[in-house]
């Protein structure tokens, strides 16, 4: 990789590109950002498994939950290799149809609104999947980890994609796509680094960034980091619609009812079959359809969102799911990861012939592996009990 390269690259991931230099006319000439970044995820993850070592004498990362988080990030880009972003391909659909004006696409002031535009629907993206069950079926994949460092920013829904393109489309009528496509990457990387608890206070910034210390409050479970802090770049918004908490007490990270589960399509679907299974409990249509249109923790007599009088009490001293490995299983574990990791770098950059074949093999590598390793059976013959899930 040229210098010019590996500059940019690395800005993209902290927001630090200019508007000269991130500015196309054509969605085509717009930068893979997101797929290039890959070097410096690891480069970034290692540094902080050393530096986080360093600090703490044990590794902020373990084995399972790491290549949990990472599988799930692969299987979250899996239908990118069949069709263009639900995102971009709405957002285009409408800006071919229905734009009112057109910004100029080599203007800073459109790059800068676009901008604010993005992160401004990004919060409202993140809300509605914390208040619509249905939604939140898909987001609760990143919220699985009881863990909070960098490889739980990878930890993505295969899902939510399939519905967050709504928020975006009032800007179609008159962004650009090719700006459109540069920001809904930038924002999406901004967001990588603040996943860590190594960074502790960055002083007068936290009153406009999002940062590491206000996005550990929304992955809490206390009560007072739930539904907190949905920002993406900017903080503000949260600030404004009266959703931003200080951090405070010891953060404890997680599912208000944790998963304990490191199979792949469990993670990523199990509440879905939670929703349908609890709907049928239910006999009038109207209960049913609020099961899945109202908050996670709603039930029949509640207010919309429900309440968190079910959710454990949270002490401070939860222990997070860390089953113990052989060291044999551990080497195995991560050199089968890496050979997977390798078929997902391939099927990218060459956009091989059998598709649907190797796809097959990446989803099915990672479910068998750890649910062999767990013990548990495979996601499809779990029986679900009938809690509430948040």
């Amino acid at each position: 990789m040229e210098y010019d390269s590996v500059s940019r690259g690395a800005r993209a991931m902290f927001f630090m590109l200019t508007p000269n230099e991130s500015s196309f006319e054509k969605v085509e000439d717009v930068p893979q950002y997101v797929q290039q970044a890959t070097p410096f995820f690891v480069g970034l993850m290692t540094l902080e498994l050393v530096v986080g070592f360093l600090k703490t004498g044990a590794p902020v990362i373990t084995i399972s939950d790491g290549i949990t988080s990472l599988s799930a990030g692969m299987v979250s880009r899996l239908p990118l290799l069949l069709m263009r972003g639900c995102e971009l391909s709405a957002y285009m659909h409408v800006w071919n149809h229905y734009r009112l004006v057109e910004l100029p696409w080599d203007s800073a002031w459109t790059w800068w609104f676009t901008f604010l535009g993005v992160d401004f629907g990004y919060y409202w993206v993140h809300r509605f999947a914390h208040e619509v069950a249905v939604l939140w079926a898909a987001h609760q994949v990143h919220h699985s980890s009881e863990y909070y460092n960098l490889t739980t920013a990878l930890r993505q829904s295969v899902t939510q994609p399939f519905t967050s393109w709504v928020f975006y489309l009032p800007m179609a009528l008159a962004v650009p796509p090719s700006i459109f496509a540069v920001h809904i990457q930038l924002n999406l990387l901004y967001q990588f680094w603040i996943h860590t608890e190594l960074i502790r206070d960055l002083g007068p910034l936290e009153w406009i960034l999002n940062t590491p210390k206000h996005h550990r409050v929304h992955h809490g479970r206390n009560l007072y980091c739930i539904d907190k802090n949905y920002g993406g770049i900017l903080i503000i918004w949260d600030r404004l619609f009266g959703t931003f908490a200080q951090e405070a007490n010891q953060v404890v990270y997680g599912l208000v009812f944790p998963i304990k589960r490191f199979e792949i399509l469990y993670v990523q679907l199990h509440y879905y079959l939670y929703l349908w299974k609890k709907s049928k409990t239910y006999k009038t249509i109207s209960n049913k359809l609020s099961t899945f249109l109202n908050g996670p923790s709603w039930k029949p007599g509640k207010r919309r969102l429900g309440d968190h009088n079910d959710n454990p009490k949270v002490t401070g001293k939860e222990v997070p799911h860390n089953p113990s490995w052989s060291l044999p299983v551990q080497i195995y574990a991560v050199i089968h990861f890496l050979l997977v990791l390798k078929t997902y770098h391939d099927l990218f950059e060459n956009k091989m012939v059998c598709i649907c074949h190797i796809r097959q093999i990446v989803v099915t590598s990672h479910t068998h592996l750890l649910s062999s390793i767990e013990g548990s059976p495979p996601f499809w013959r779990t029986k679900h009990q009938l809690v509430v899930q948040q």
